[in-house]
């Protein structure tokens, strides 16, 4: 998806730059290798950004997305705010939190 995605906006906007989010230790798309990870990223006392963000975006706009999704958002604030004008960021929400309905994530919701 992501090929035809850049594909698409270069094409339009040649100074288009994207960017791919995936684990360190399965760097499929950059590096051709995969591995083991914990994308959920959850850990004794450990609470990552993406799960405020997952749950900043069911509670306050309604979206119920999954963990894919909530780390592009995160992704997409943090280039949004690096410095340099004239910027437009966009990102893709790959997946639903529909797969969550079962646990307490989204409880406080």
């Amino acid at each position: 998806m992501v090929m035809g995605v850049s594909r698409s906006l270069k094409s339009e906007w040649p100074d288009t730059r994207v960017v791919v989010l995936e684990p360190a230790s399965s760097p499929v798309i950059t590096k051709g290798r995969t591995g083991p990870h914990i994308v959920e990223g959850i850990g004794i006392a450990f609470v990552p950004p993406h799960l405020d963000s997952k749950l900043r975006l069911a509670r306050e706009e309604g979206l119920l997305v999954g963990t894919p999704t909530g780390l592009n958002v995160v992704a997409a604030i943090a280039l949004a705010k690096e410095p340099g004008p004239g910027k437009t960021v966009v990102t893709v929400a790959v997946d639903t939190g529909l797969r969550y309905m079962n646990g307490n994530l989204l409880a406080d919701a």
